[in-house]
This record gives structure tokens, C-alpha cells and sequence, in this order.
């Protein structure tokens, strides 16, 4: 089975039980991660997403998500932030149906269609892949049954809200997509690395 390094996992994180895993976590920082393995990368959002404006100015958290772009493009897998964020503008990411000089692509997907309570829709930017090669995911039109939108509490028929800890969780299934994602990359550094 190859090798997945995961970087800014949650601590406890679901990639804690998945086997063949690499798990970088708060106690662990991803930043030493030495290469020569694909990726699973959640990067820190609160500086990229839609809230930044709200967000505690921290250029070093900031960082985060270009390093792991970075690491993505060299060894290949995946990167998984907020639909809204803006690293895709500010490292001129491609936009879903096009690809970057790296054969990269992005992917938007929502998290409720792997378990989430939430729609949670997600960007991912995955290198190494040919997009027809993806691995099977569900495709839900199931209405959540939570949101994430902190602007719609307290409307007339609105959706419960998640706690912060739910909005920020990767469901189990969509975890386990992300790795057989990652696991099925190829780039020429990792292969010279093998």
C-alpha cells in the first residue's frame, strides 16, 4: 500500500484511523514533512476563505497554504479548501475545466455528498491525476440537514447550524476518497524519489 502523507490534520483526526498514513497534525507540524510521498493537504483557511476580513491577521498561518500548495504540486495529491478562497486567485490556480503547467486541476464538490450535515462546498486541486481517473464519488441531491452560514441563524426555516468543530471535521467517506485521491497520483518528483 503507498504511502499518504496527510498535513494540517485535526487532532483527534478521522485520518487517525486509516492505515498507511502519514499524519501531520498540531503537535506535528506539517512543515516537517521531508517529501518523497503524495499528499492530502488541508491547509488553514481563515486567512483564504470568505470571513478573512474577520480573521486574526497571521502572515505565518497565512504561509500555511501556499507551503502546501507547494508540496501538492512537487509530489502530488490533493489540496481541499473553501470554495470562496482566494489562494486559488492569488497563485493563479486553475478554474475547474482547465489545467495549470503542474497538470493540475480543480474540483468542486460539496461535503454533504460524503456525509457532512452541511452542503460545505469545497474546492480541490489535485496534481498527478488525470480527472478521468478519479475514484468514484457520490454525487448527492439531498438537501443538508445543517449549514455553516452564520448570516441565515434565525430565519424562519433555517437550517440548524454546525458547531465550529463540525464545520471544520472531514467526514469519514470523504477522507477516505481524499487518500485514494492522493494515493493514485503519479508526478515525475515522486517517481525519481521511489
Amino acid at each position: 500500500m503507498r504511502r499518504v502523507a496527510v498535513l494540517f490534520a485535526a487532532t483527534p483526526s478521522v485520518y487517525d484511523a486509516l492505515p498507511g498514513l502519514d499524519v501531520y497534525n498540531a503537535a506535528r507540524d506539517a512543515r516537517t514533512f521531508p517529501g518523497g510521498m503524495p499528499v492530502v493537504a488541508h491547509p488553514p483557511c481563515a486567512q483564504w476563505g470568505r470571513l478573512r476580513a474577520f480573521a486574526r491577521d497571521d502572515q505565518a498561518e497565512r504561509d500555511l497554504a501556499p507551503w502546501a500548495l507547494d508540496q501538492v504540486q512537487r509530489w502530488g495529491g490533493v489540496l481541499e479548501h473553501p470554495f470562496a478562497s482566494v489562494l486559488w486567485r492569488h497563485r493563479a490556480l486553475p478554474a475547474p475545466g482547465t489545467r495549470d503547467r503542474f497538470g493540475g486541476f480543480s474540483l468542486p464538490v460539496n461535503q454533504n455528498w460524503f456525509g457532512h450535515r452541511a452542503r460545505k462546498p469545497t474546492l480541490l486541486y489535485v496534481v498527478g491525476l488525470e480527472p478521468r481517473a478519479l475514484p468514484p464519488f457520490p454525487l448527492s441531491i439531498a438537501e443538508p440537514t445543517a449549514t455553516i452560514e452564520t448570516e441565515i441563524r434565525g430565519r424562519p426555516g433555517a437550517l440548524p447550524a454546525d458547531s465550529r468543530r463540525e464545520r471544520s471535521a472531514t467526514p469519514p467517506q470523504f477522507a477516505e476518497w481524499l487518500v485514494k485521491v492522493a494515493r493514485s497520483t503519479r508526478t515525475p518528483e515522486l517517481e525519481a524519489a521511489a
